[in-house]
């Protein structure tokens, strides 16, 4: 008997493990080694209600000043300029149009330009007015963010400094999902040009490199789908319910071994 039962409860352990990793586990179709061509991406774009940070640099320092805005600094809860000790920049919100109201410059469209290309136009644009020979002209967003929901340890609302946000980027910035999420239904809500799209992933597959939507956008909202699980517990208080169905797992765990053991003994 015991030849017979010893194998089976290995057996029912193996199974029980591999299914368990079949739902957990990150890209599991992935062939170590092997080059993937990048796909799908594009630099993040100006938007309306953007706000941007524009910072003009020389040799000449004063020439470059007339075209940057204050420094802000920050005290005791209060805000002034020039005084304090944390400081930040001021930015330049795009109009619902895609203008921005750049000093001495007038207005500038840079709505669908990326980072680089704004840099470029505005550099062009004090080269040809030959307000300064030699600018140096940095373009940082302020509002770059993003929510992620759902499933995951921190859920809420990050900023990322960057033009270049990945799904697993934005994941790991709220450590992860708990072990109650799908890794085959994660969504990314995006709202763009008046029109919303959802799209679905499944992080468990190299597909998801080829999703529009691994690289994210401003204002994207990732969405991760608990599992059913997690969806029947929602009408009992999550505390109670960890406790009592961890302890219920456990229960009806030993409560098999035994019964096993017992049959092998006999």
């Amino acid at each position: 008997m015991k030849r017979i039962f010893l194998p089976l409860i290995l057996a029912c352990l193996g199974l029980s493990a591999c299914r368990t990793y079949e739902k957990i586990n990150y890209i599991q179709d992935v062939r170590p080694g092997e080059e993937d061509r990048i796909e799908n991406f594009n630099p993040i774009r100006i938007q309306p209600r953007d706000m941007v940070s524009i910072v003009v640099s020389s040799r000449n320092p004063e020439l470059a000043k007339l075209f940057n805005l204050p420094v802000v600094s920050y005290q005791a809860g209060s805000e002034f300029s020039e005084y304090g000790t944390s400081q930040r920049l001021l930015g330049y919100t795009v109009s619902d149009e895609g203008d921005i109201d750049f000093p001495i410059l007038g207005t500038l469209h840079v709505e669908g330009l990326s980072r680089k290309e704004t840099a470029d136009l505005i550099k062009r644009k004090l080269i040809e007015g030959d307000y300064i020979k030699d600018p140096v002209v940095t373009v940082q967003f302020l509002n770059f963010k993003v929510a992620v929901i759902g499933e995951v340890m921190t859920p809420g609302t990050y900023t990322f400094e960057g033009d270049k946000l990945t799904i697993l980027d934005a994941l790991g910035m709220a450590h992860d999902l708990t072990i109650f999420g799908r890794r085959d239904r994660v969504f990314v809500i995006r709202e763009q040009g008046g029109q919303r799209t959802i799209h679905k992933m499944d992080l468990r597959s190299v597909e998801m490199f080829k999703s529009p939507a691994y690289y994210l956008k401003q204002n994207d909202v990732v969405y991760v789908e608990p599992n059913n699980v997690r969806a029947g517990q929602s009408t009992i208080n999550e505390n109670n319910v960890k406790s009592v169905s961890l302890w219920i797992s456990i229960g009806s765990f030993l409560a098999t071994i035994a019964t096993l053991l017992v049959n092998v003994i006999r």
